[in-house]
């Protein structure tokens, strides 16, 4: 697992609860399969098997949840899992997870490519970027449930912390959710998602400060090697700009401008090496 910088702590009172609702919203009731008349035995499980779900893609909704439900259940747009903005969030299991959502659309993280079929999507209700510029707060009741159901996502499938991602990871071409505002220090704090050693990125930070940044190519070979899609070419063009600010809105989200700073390729530095 990669480097945390908060250790993990044993799950709150609360924080269970939300786990055992999930896993219950989860489980359902289950009778033996049958193909016509004939009872499918499944009884033996071979061991040669994993799961399909190797990533978990989150995104906002940008609108509100009656809007969001129509949306994801009657058009050619899906989710597996739905957190509303009701008071308390209500969780909806949209698809299920043995099926491909259409929520990814086009994108890379890694090696993967067809990002629908390999991961759970999870949409969560928020405006995010209002028409001045501001950006939506997200509901701390949300953001617990979304922490609960990851983590039930994770234990059952086994999904690596470098592949709980944003939809502006996989997509920062044209995708910008969930935003600035989206909490993944928190995340990573519960032992969910990848972050980084803040003193080893303070330190980096303050070589480049003296020494200078290291060249275009060296910053879009570092992005590369912790997941995004970037060109290799040793140019700063607006692909590699929109990366960076990707990278940013997620790991230095007080300024997603897309410039390559000190502070910058100092967390990236940081991430990169603890990836290894």
């Amino acid at each position: 697992m990669p480097f945390l910088p908060f250790s993990a702590r044993r799950p709150s009172t609360s924080s269970f609860v939300l786990v055992m609702l999930v896993a219950a919203v989860l489980s359902g009731c289950s009778s033996a399969p049958r193909i016509g008349n004939t009872k499918v035995d499944d009884s033996i499980q071979a061991q040669g098997q994993n799961s399909r779900v190797r990533h978990i893609v989150l995104h906002y909704t940008s609108g509100d949840t009656p809007t969001s439900l129509k949306v994801l259940s009657q058009h050619d747009v899906s989710s597996h899992y739905l957190i509303s903005d009701d008071s308390p969030p209500k969780l909806y299991k949209l698809v299920d997870e043995n099926r491909r959502a259409w929520h990814a659309g086009v994108g890379r993280w890694g090696e993967y490519s067809d990002l629908n079929t390999s991961s759970v999507g999870i949409e969560i209700v928020n405006e995010g970027r209002r028409a001045d510029g501001t950006w939506a707060p997200y509901q701390k009741a949300q953001i617990d449930l979304a922490i609960a159901l990851i983590q039930d996502l994770v234990n059952r499938h086994r999904v690596t912390p470098s592949n709980i991602v944003g939809h502006s990871d996989i997509a920062p071409q044209r995708k910008i959710d969930p935003g600035p505002l989206f909490p993944w220090a928190q995340l990573a704090e519960a032992g969910l998602g990848r972050w980084y050693n803040e003193t080893q990125a303070a330190q980096y930070q303050q070589r480049y400060q003296t020494e200078g940044l290291p060249g275009t190519y060296e910053i879009q070979e570092l992005l590369k090697s912790i997941g995004y899609d970037v060109s290799l070419n040793g140019e700063l063009d607006r692909a590699t700009i929109n990366v960076i600010a990707a990278f940013q809105m997620r790991y230095r989200p007080g300024l997603y401008d897309g410039n390559p700073d000190a502070q910058t390729v100092g967390i990236l530095k940081a991430l990169s090496t603890s990836a290894r």
